[in-house]
C-alpha cells in the first residue's frame, strides 16, 4: 500500500513522515511505515516463515563472523541520496553495539549489509526489488542481500555507485550455495530455508 505526499509536485518532509510514523507506531504497534521515493509505505507485517528465515541467517552469520550482529528489530535506516528515506529493513549486519544510542533511525555508514525477505503481497516487487536496491545504494551499503521467496532465489547485491545501482548483482536459486562478497565475507549454505520458503 502506498500513500502519496499531500502534493504531487512537492514531497514530504522527512520531519513530517517521522512523526506519522512515530503515531502510527503508537496507535498499532504492528504497522511499519517508511519513507522510500518522498511516499510513505506501509510494509506488511510480517509471517512465521519470514520470522525463521530471519532467525536462520542471524545465526548463520553470528556463527561465521562473531563480531558482528544481524539486528533483527526492524531498526529504522535512513537512506536514498542525502539521508531522505526512512526504511525498516527486515535485518541489518554490522558490529556488535553499532546502533546502540543511535535512536529510531540510524546513520546507515557502518552497516555491512541490509537484507529484505520479501512478502507474499502486491508491493513485494517494487519496494524489495527495485526501490530498496536504489535507496541502500544510493545509502552506500556495501551488501544488499533480497531472500527472494517468490522467485525461490537468494539474491545477492554489492559493489554499490552513488546513482543508486548496485555493479555486481547475482542470483542462485534457494538450496544453492552462495557467498556475501567484502566486507561481510560469509558463505551460505541456503538448503535448509527449502522449508520455509515451499
Amino acid at each position: 500500500m502506498t500513500v502519496m505526499a499531500e502534493h504531487a509536485s512537492s514531497q514530504m518532509s522527512v520531519d513530517t513522515f517521522e512523526l506519522i510514523a512515530e503515531y502510527a507506531a503508537q496507535v498499532d504497534e504492528t504497522v511499519r511505515l517508511e519513507f522510500i521515493g518522498g511516499r510513505i509505505e506501509v510494509k506488511k507485517v510480517t509471517d512465521g516463515n519470514h520470522g525463521e528465515i530471519a532467525m536462520w541467517l542471524a545465526f548463520r552469520c553470528k556463527q561465521a563472523r562473531p563480531e558482528l550482529t544481524l539486528n533483527t528489530t526492524a531498526q529504522g535506516l535512513k537512506v536514498e541520496a542525502y539521508r531522505k528515506g526512512r526504511v525498516r529493513p527486515d535485518a541489518l549486519l554490522a558490529p556488535v553495539g553499532h546502533f546502540s544510542g543511535q535512536g529510531d533511525w540510524a546513520e546507515p555508514a557502518g552497516v555491512l549489509m541490509a537484507v529484505e525477505i520479501t512478502s507474499y503481497d502486491s508491493d513485494t516487487h517494487s519496494r524489495d526489488r527495485v526501490e530498496k536496491p536504489k535507496a541502500y545504494a544510493e545509502a552506500g551499503i556495501p551488501v544488499y542481500l533480497l531472500i527472494d521467496r517468490d522467485n525461490f532465489s537468494v539474491v545477492v547485491h554489492c559493489d554499490p555507485v552513488p546513482e543508486g545501482k548496485y555493479r555486481d548483482v547475482h542470483a542462485v536459486a534457494i538450496g544453492s550455495k552462495v557467498s556475501l562478497p567484502a566486507p561481510v565475507n560469509i558463505d551460505l549454505d541456503t538448503e535448509e530455508l527449502r522449508k520455509y520458503v515451499d
